[in-house]
């Protein structure tokens, strides 16, 4: 069974989310058989390259909330992040465009790093005091190195803004044509979605109707036929 997360970097309730699922996911009796992709979704595509302002001011433009009401919604995701053993800087973080990160989010899947990754990018944003936003591509690197992928590879991509472009783009019209207008967004196996950060009980009832309405093979028989097996391969006889 695949099951595929629309989210972005800049999304913290997808950092609290992934790992909401992640508990449902190690308790789920089948988790080794179930396939976790990560899709893009940018919540500020419009956000030029190395334009960064600080979270707080952000909401506060975006949301017309007060800056009282941005930091006491910051607390509150603290908590929630807390509760779920996440670090969490409620102050000093900042916000920006996260293309770049998503580019390398395809590569690292072809490497079969994706999920390191993705952590990495999250754990450098949500706790840790260096920004993914401003110290250029270097820091970019860095964090995809510490995820396993190779450095100098890791600046080919960056260094060439149409590497994995497509992918970006493809993954956000998908989610539109799956009516996704928020993240995070799990798709299990086409057939359910489930939006935004529930709690891990709820994507273990996800996990487990998707796993039981699975269709299992129906054999169409037409008799017996050469077929090769464990055993080796059936000869003709004459």
């Amino acid at each position: 069974m695949r099951v595929e997360i629309w989210s972005d970097i800049a999304c913290p309730w997808c950092y609290v989310g992934k790992a909401r699922f992640e508990k449902a996911l190690e308790a789920f009796p089948h988790r080794d058989q179930v396939e976790v992709v990560h899709r893009s979704f940018e919540l500020d595509p419009g956000r030029a390259k190395g334009d960064t302002q600080p979270v707080i001011t952000m909401l506060t433009k975006k949301y017309g909330m007060s800056a009282a009401q941005a930091q006491a919604g910051e607390e509150n995701l603290g908590a929630q992040a807390a509760a779920e053993g996440l670090a969490y800087r409620t102050e000093g973080r900042d916000h920006g465009n996260t293309f770049d990160m998503h580019r390398l989010l395809h590569f690292a899947k072809e490497q079969g790093r994706q999920d390191e990754l993705i952590q990495g990018f999250y754990q450098a944003n949500f706790a840790e005091e260096r920004s993914v936003f401003t110290e250029g591509d270097e820091r970019l690197v860095e964090l995809a190195e510490a995820a396993g992928l190779d450095a100098d590879d890791a600046r080919k991509v960056l260094a060439d803004p149409d590497a994995y472009a497509d992918d970006v783009r493809a993954d956000e019209r998908e989610a539109a044509e799956l009516g996704a207008n928020g993240v995070p967004f799990f798709v299990l196996d086409r057939k359910y979605g489930v939006s935004g950060a529930q709690p891990a009980e709820v994507f273990q009832q996800a996990l487990t109707q998707a796993w039981g309405e699975r269709s299992p093979l129906r054999l169409i028989d037409q008799g017996d036929a050469d077929a090769c097996g464990p055993d080796g391969c059936a000869v003709p006889q004459n």
